[in-house]
């Protein structure tokens, strides 16, 4: 993974204008290791809202996988570690 100076040396403020904080180019970095950059955005959230150590624990599991759809597979193990809370459901009255 590249260090923020290393990515400051590449910044093109015309075509990079989605990368100016860490967690944007932590994003990128995982949609780029799960070959889904088309859900680039999706990835980025996900970096800035969930715990790194959960998003690094489901990388390790997916890249050591073969999997066809790792994005898939990073979503189904985000999970499985809990990283989504969830949602209360309303009773019927």
């Amino acid at each position: 993974m590249k260090t923020i100076a290393d990515i400051l040396k590449t910044f093109n403020p015309a075509e990079d204008k989605y990368i100016s904080r860490e967690y944007q180019a932590y994003g990128v970095h995982l949609a780029e290791k799960l070959d889904d950059t088309t859900h680039k955005s999706l990835y980025i959230k996900f970096a800035k809202t969930i715990h790194r150590a959960v998003l690094e624990e489901a990388l390790r599991f997916v890249v050591d996988s073969n999997a066809k759809s790792k994005g898939a597979l990073f979503m189904w193990k985000l999970k499985e570690l809990g990283a989504f809370p969830k949602k209360e459901k309303k009773k019927k009255e």
